[in-house]
């Protein structure tokens, strides 16, 4: 699958009127990968975290790992289901944005890296447009202790606000939102300790001393 065929399939996705429409869409172009792909994505990105220590690497392996499996065999299954067809709402408005974004992302570099790149972008707008989840799962860590949360249905993520100056960052597209700075709606498990003094401050002053 070369850059011009990803941009024809792109314009396509873009197209799509229905939540089913495009989810059918995306699992078309998704079943021409096969599960070695998959595992290929998952060494480049084990190696794209090197850096790491070992421990928060171990973790983001897992959760990646868990995620791109995961979504692989939702695709499929809600594909055999025949869920498609009845979800005739239509995808968020950012869906177009979104896939003009992975065309320009997916233009230009090597064939392979180009292919399993548009995998990537594949899955998380699977995620975000079909099933109106964020493109980050939930319980994703990320460095200082923080992660993407699900606190009452409402998806939380620490970083939802802070990469819109990344080209090819999903941030700007995801239906989660920007964990309060100041204020947790629950207390942080493995928060600074700056963050966790500033939950306890404002739930006394704001919960339940509040006159």
């Amino acid at each position: 699958m070369d850059a011009e065929l990803i941009g024809k399939n792109c314009s396509r996705l873009g197209s799509q009127k229905t939540r089913g429409e495009l989810g059918s869409a995306i699992s078309a172009i998704v079943f021409s990968y096969s599960p070695r792909d998959l595992q290929q994505m998952r060494w480049n990105f084990t190696g794209a975290i090197q850096d790491t220590s070992p421990t928060y690497r171990k973790r983001l392996e897992e959760t990646i790992t868990g995620h791109l499996h995961g979504t692989w065999q939702t695709i499929r299954l809600m594909n055999q289901q025949g869920s498609f067809a009845h979800m005739n709402d239509p995808p968020s408005p950012q869906a177009g944005d979104y896939w003009t974004m992975v065309a320009a992302q997916c233009s230009a570099g090597d064939a392979e890296s180009v292919r399993l790149r548009f995998l990537k972008f594949l899955l998380a707008g699977f995620c975000m447009f079909v099933q109106g989840l964020p493109g980050h799962p939930a319980g994703m860590p990320f460095p200082g202790g923080d992660k993407v949360e699900i606190i009452d249905g409402v998806y939380y993520c620490p970083v939802r606000e802070k990469a819109n100056d990344v080209d090819s960052a999903l941030c700007p597209f995801c239906p989660a939102l920007q964990t309060p700075e100041i204020g947790y709606l629950k207390p942080p498990v493995d928060g600074s300790r700056h963050r966790k003094q500033e939950f306890i401050r404002q739930t006394y002053d704001r919960h339940h001393f509040n006159g």
